[in-house]
Formats: structure tokens, C-alpha cells, sequence
């Protein structure tokens, strides 16, 4: 008899819990990306100052969201918060290429009307994700690029800012490192395997993305990312970020996603795309459809993270390096950030 009554208590208290996560609904999920993030490696400065801008990040979106904002308000006023901080590789952040300059790339997408916006190689623009909602809202394309795309964002009213606006010693001294380090390598190893040659040693050149997902009262989704790319990356490359599908992905009948990590192994398996596709088709959980797309690029040798948020409000976050920036809120205002694994 008390075995049973210890059983059913132990019964009661599970299924409590399980009662209780159902009900933790949340609204938005962040991002800035991922790497090697080891807190022995972290001043409790710099540790504080991340913290804090993730929060403020959180909390300019869910403002939106709390007075009847879209889920794109939400997502560029979040964004916003990150581009304009110089802790992240985006906007005021971004990296340089290895002829010294900064190319940004940005992507907006609508859960509710699949219509989607996205830049690449933008120099001039002070918050690309705007540039990539101008696109979406006042033209009939979807990407634009360049020179081009540029001239755009300022016929549509965007803030542009002088090319050394994006200057931080910290992204400058980090190109003089990989170029040195590309240097090394082709002195040493004229034989060095391409993807050797991408990472170089320190492969958390690639990393640093930005990326948001939220969900408004309207039950509408919406997801956004931006960053500037590969530090010492040539000839114009672009990775996923822009790419809708890829690295950026948002239906209101699956889930927005925004994803951070080495590009070119996000564009190949589609990662995002997959993860709704998994959803819907499969009838996965948000969770199992990211870990299993996530774990596909780890399997082909490349690393990074992303986050997703479905339509009733759970959220994935997985990630396969020794940290990723992220942080999320939840429909009463309950705000939850995280660095390392």
C-alpha cells in the first residue's frame, strides 16, 4: 500500500511538471552567436557586458511585442540592439574581409506570408536588418546585393554611415591575425585541405552572427538574422545568413529559425528550410527537427548553432560548439540568457 501511494505521488509530480513546462510559453528567442566561448577565457567584465546587452536585446523586442507590435517589429528592434553593439559580428561589430573592409549581410522573414527580404555585401548601411525588411516591403525581390542594395537601403530612407563607422581595433587586429595565420599556412603547407584553409587555426573567424525569432499576440512569426561574415574572407563570398532557407527560415504552420556557424555547411544541407520541412511533413518537434538538422552539419564537419521558436511557443537552442550567446523571454516578460554549453 505505501508503495503504491509513493507511486502515485512520484506520478502526480511528473505529470505537474510536465503541466508546468507546457505552460512556459515563449515569445522571442535570441542569438549572437557561437564558437569557443569558455568562460576561463571570459573577464568577468566582458562577461557582464554581453549579459547586458542580451538582455537589452531582449527587452527592446518584447516591449514591441507587449504593446500589439508584428513579430517583425519585434525582431528588427532586437536586432537593432545587436547590430548597434560592437561585442557582435554584425553591424557596428562586423569583421573585414581581407582587403580590409566590412560586407554585411542581413535576412527578415514573415510566418505569416512566407515573404522574406534579405542583403549581402552591404557597406554602408548602418542596420542591415532594416535594409532586408526595406527589400522585403518596398520591392518585388527578395535579395539584393552590393553596390546595389546599398543605393537602395538609402532610396528607402535607411541610416547610412560612412564605411568607418564599422571600425573596431578589436575585428582589426583579428584580420591582421588570420592573415597572418593564412600566410604561415601557405608557407608551410601548400597542400593545407580547404577546410583548413577556411577555418585557419582559430575556426571562430566564422562565427559571431546575430539572429532573432519571435512570436506576437496575433500568433504571428517572424525571423531575422544579420552579420559580417568571415573574418579575411575574399572575392565576395557570402554565407548563410542571407540566404532564406538556409540560414534564415520562418512559416507560421512550423517555426522560425535563425541559425549562426560556418556558412557553407548551413547553405548545403538548408538547414532552416529542413527543420520546418521536418516539422510539417514529419511531425517533429521543434526540438528533434533542430537537433537532427544540426547534427547533420556536425556530421559533414561543420560547427555552429541556431535557435527556433514554433507557433505555440516552445523554442530550441541547440548548438555544437563550446558555447553560443542566446537568451529568451517568455509571454510574461520572464527573461532567460546563456553563454556557455
Amino acid at each position: 500500500m505505501r508503495t503504491l501511494k509513493l507511486f502515485t505521488v512520484l506520478l502526480f509530480s511528473v505529470l505537474a511538471l510536465n503541466v508546468s513546462a507546457q505552460q512556459k510559453k515563449y515569445v522571442m528567442v535570441i542569438h549572437g552567436g557561437a564558437g569557443t566561448i569558455l568562460k576561463k577565457n571570459m573577464t568577468p567584465e566582458k562577461e557582464a557586458a554581453y549579459i547586458a546587452v542580451l538582455t537589452q536585446a531582449l527587452q527592446a523586442g518584447y516591449e514591441k511585442i507587449k504593446s500589439g507590435k508584428t513579430s517583425l517589429d519585434a525582431v528588427e528592434a532586437t536586432i537593432h540592439v545587436m547590430e548597434n553593439d560592437p561585442h557582435f559580428n554584425a553591424g557596428k561589430g562586423a569583421v573585414f574581409t581581407h582587403d580590409g573592409k566590412n560586407e554585411l549581410d542581413a535576412a527578415i522573414m514573415d510566418g505569416k506570408t512566407l515573404m522574406a527580404g534579405a542583403v549581402a555585401g552591404v557597406t554602408t548601411v548602418k542596420n542591415p536588418i532594416s535594409a532586408a525588411r526595406a527589400v522585403m516591403e518596398k520591392s518585388e525581390h527578395v535579395m539584393m546585393v552590393g553596390a546595389g542594395a546599398d543605393l537602395f537601403a538609402k532610396d528607402a530612407g535607411l541610416e547610412i554611415v560612412d564605411p568607418k563607422y564599422y571600425w573596431t581595433k578589436e575585428r582589426w587586429d583579428g584580420l591582421q591575425q588570420a592573415i597572418k595565420e593564412d600566410s604561415t599556412k601557405a608557407v608551410l603547407d601548400h597542400g593545407s585541405k580547404k577546410s583548413e584553409l577556411l577555418g585557419s587555426k582559430n575556426h571562430d573567424y566564422k562565427f559571431g552572427t546575430v539572429g532573432c525569432v519571435a512570436l506576437d499576440k496575433a500568433g504571428n512569426l517572424a525571423a531575422g538574422t544579420s552579420t559580417g561574415g568571415m573574418t579575411n574572407k575574399k572575392y565576395g563570398r557570402v554565407g548563410d545568413a542571407p540566404i532564406i532557407g538556409s540560414g534564415t527560415y520562418c512559416n507560421n504552420e512550423t517555426a522560425g529559425v535563425s541559425c549562426t556557424g560556418w556558412g557553407e555547411f548551413y547553405i548545403r544541407n538548408v538547414v532552416a528550410k529542413t527543420i520546418s520541412d521536418l516539422m510539417e511533413y514529419k511531425g517533429l518537434s521543434v526540438a528533434v527537427a533542430s537537433k537532427m538538422a544540426l547534427d547533420k552539419v556536425g556530421k559533414m564537419g561543420g560547427d555552429g548553432g541556431l535557435i527556433a521558436l514554433d507557433k505555440k511557443g516552445n523554442i530550441a537552442m541547440p548548438f555544437n560548439t563550446e558555447g553560443m550567446y542566446r537568451g529568451a523571454i517568455t509571454a510574461d516578460g520572464k527573461i532567460e540568457v546563456n553563454i556557455y554549453k
